[in-house]
């Protein structure tokens, strides 16, 4: 183990926040886990954090020398949140950074790009992780799990594009690499699970492991973008649609090394987490 300062995992709730906490604690080093209401996270000091109140930002960064950074969720510019943030938390001794960003997102790209493109300058040692779709989409809170838990379908712009989905625990184990390898990544790392799978092969997948049948619908991106802004501001839910397009033309048939060659394991298969999922809750 390398012996590390302490890291504020910022989203230490959310869905990779939570993991790359874990994982950090499992291997010994301290954690401050943020997040708004600072709910207790084992063996962590939690702390209130939240990205549009300034004030909670100075304690959140006491003592800290390193950060995950999980942007604000939903917003369409988090640089304006999230760059002064990182101006201040330079200022108080923190020298690593590293960031979630989206495999669907380059570096000066809109939204979390803007971010990716300002961090070398800032910190000497950092990393953006750039994850395809994650595969906790269709088991969690996400819209996907939700229509698949109500009716048994899985609503998409996709088309028959496949996706690298990968599973978040591979994304905590490569973040927490990043945040306490002696040397710091200073890439960004295109993370993908082990297959390339459209969400007809996922529906597929689902239905033999659970025994539910599953489905995937077909939507044109003003339906799904239409579909989103039921949850979401109009903004943010037309980039995910246009996502879902971009999926369709094919931008996300792809699959890397990454997670094999910094964790020294190969990623987690689609099936495997489903069946892992399934003797968890039986």
């Amino acid at each position: 183990m390398t012996t590390t300062g302490t890291t504020l995992v910022i989203g230490a709730t959310g869905t990779t926040g939570s993991r790359t906490a874990a994982q950090l604690t499992a291997a010994g080093h301290r954690v401050k886990a943020a997040s708004r209401r600072a709910t207790p996270v084992a063996g962590t000091e939690p702390v209130p954090f939240d990205w549009y109140d300034p004030a909670t930002h100075a304690a959140a960064l006491d003592g800290v020398d390193r950060v995950y950074l999980i942007p604000p969720l939903g917003d369409s510019e988090p640089a304006a949140t999230v760059l002064p943030f990182l101006h201040q938390a330079r200022t108080v001794g923190v020298h690593r950074a590293v960031l979630l960003s989206s495999s669907a997102i380059p570096e000066g790209g809109p939204a979390v790009g803007t971010v990716h493109q300002a961090l070398p300058d800032l910190f000497e040692q950092w990393a953006v992780l750039r994850p395809s779709w994650f595969m906790q989409n269709f088991t969690g809170t996400h819209a996907h799990a939700r229509s698949i838990r109500d009716g048994g379908i899985i609503w998409t712009a996709a088309e028959s594009g496949r996706v690298g989905f990968v599973d978040a625990e591979d994304i905590a184990a490569v973040a927490a690499c990043a945040l306490t390898d002696e040397q710091a990544p200073n890439t960004d790392l295109l993370l993908t699970g082990p297959e390339a799978l459209g969400y007809d092969d996922i529906a597929a997948i689902i239905t033999e492991v659970t025994g539910q049948p599953v489905v995937h619908r077909r939507l044109s991106y003003e339906q799904m973008r239409d579909r989103l802004t039921t949850q979401m501001p109009v903004e943010f839910a037309a980039m995910l649609a246009g996502m879902d397009r971009a999926i369709a033309e094919g931008t996300e048939d792809r699959i890397t090394d990454t997670v094999q060659r910094l964790t020294g394991r190969p990623p987690r298969t689609f099936r495997a987490l489903l069946e892992r999922e399934m003797r968890c809750s039986s």
